[in-house]
């Protein structure tokens, strides 16, 4: 078994033991995989473990890869975790199953016009910008609950969750608490947060999906 694969094993143990630990249902998180600047042949061992929920967080970069696994492994779910520029919305809605980076007005007119335009209708999250870092993004979180209203009532969307990424130099804890009451006002049921360093705390505040990469496919 690569080392990739143990790790991958290790990453399930451990969030199983947090599922436990926070008394919540077994399965009651989903571990996504995030595979950005890994090769397909880094990925594809750790599909034949079993693994099928994948985080990239390019559009370019993705869509030099997965169109062959997904046709390999049809029942792939990959989700978009990284910035998403307008021009990409297409090229995203395309590709992607579950767009986690709606963050702005902009993004939510373009994702709504192209999904009414393919046919195609991923799951939405909103980002919100925990720790109001200029250099992020995300909305902050003054305005996430009314802007989840504009985008059902502006727009159609049916936003399904919130994600967040903490400030790397602040307990993450806080943060999460406050995705978690932000998601309660917002009504939406999914919480994606908790990465390699944290994703056992997330999951004791809540989450509902964890993004992991460097715990199982090493640093990049």
């Amino acid at each position: 078994m690569s080392d990739t694969v143990q790790q991958f094993f290790a990453v399930r143990a451990k969030i199983a033991a947090a599922e436990r630990e926070a008394g919540r249902e077994a399965g009651a998180v989903t571990l996504v995989a995030v595979s950005k600047t890994f090769e397909a042949a880094d990925i594809s061992p750790v599909l034949e473990a079993g693994q099928r929920v994948f985080g990239e967080n390019r559009v370019q970069e993705a869509q030099g890869k997965w169109p062959g696994l997904k046709q390999a492994f049809p029942d792939i779910e990959l989700h978009l975790i990284g910035p998403l520029q307008s021009n990409k919305a297409k090229d995203a809605v395309a590709l992607f199953d579950v767009i986690e980076t709606v963050d702005r007005e902009k993004i939510a007119a373009e994702l709504a016009r192209e999904m009414s335009r393919q046919g195609r209708a991923p799951k939405l999250y909103v980002q919100v910008n925990t720790g109001s870092e200029p250099q992020k993004a995300g909305i902050e979180p003054r305005e996430a609950v009314a802007f989840v209203k504009r985008c059902r009532e502006v727009h159609g969307l049916a936003i399904e969750g919130l994600m967040c990424i903490p400030p790397a130099d602040e307990n993450p804890g806080p943060h999460f608490a406050l995705l978690e009451k932000l998601a309660r006002e917002a009504g939406v049921a999914k919480l994606s947060m908790g990465m390699s360093g944290d994703y056992e705390t997330a999951i004791a505040f809540g989450a509902t999906s964890v993004r992991v990469g460097s715990a199982i496919f090493g640093s990049r």
